[in-house]
């Protein structure tokens, strides 16, 4: 927004009573066309580029935690042991 330096100087309650009446009348022009759209609606018509994937399965092996791994009680992922900063909590250092 341009500003006129040449201008004439307003005092602050002059500013302060044309800023309120200005927001109150931005208030209303905003609210008059505002459409409610139902968000679970509007997440099944978007559609992601590409294939469609809807009925794929994903196949992944699922191996138990390992002698040399922990799981960290904050972010709850598996870690190496030399991650472990705290283990009295099982802490990872990313964590701690």
């Amino acid at each position: 927004m341009a500003t006129d330096y040449d201008a004439p100087r307003k005092e602050q309650e002059e500013q302060s009573e044309e800023s309120i009446e200005e927001l109150k009348a931005r208030r209303h022009d905003k609210n008059s066309g505002k459409v409610d759209e139902d968000e679970v609606e509007a997440a099944e018509s978007f559609e992601l580029p590409g294939a469609d994937l809807s009925h794929e399965e994903l196949a992944v092996e699922v191996k138990p935690e390992q002698s040399d791994e922990f799981t960290c009680m904050s972010c709850f992922l598996v870690h190496h042991r030399s991650q472990l900063a705290d283990p009295k909590k099982n802490i990872c250092r990313d964590c701690a």
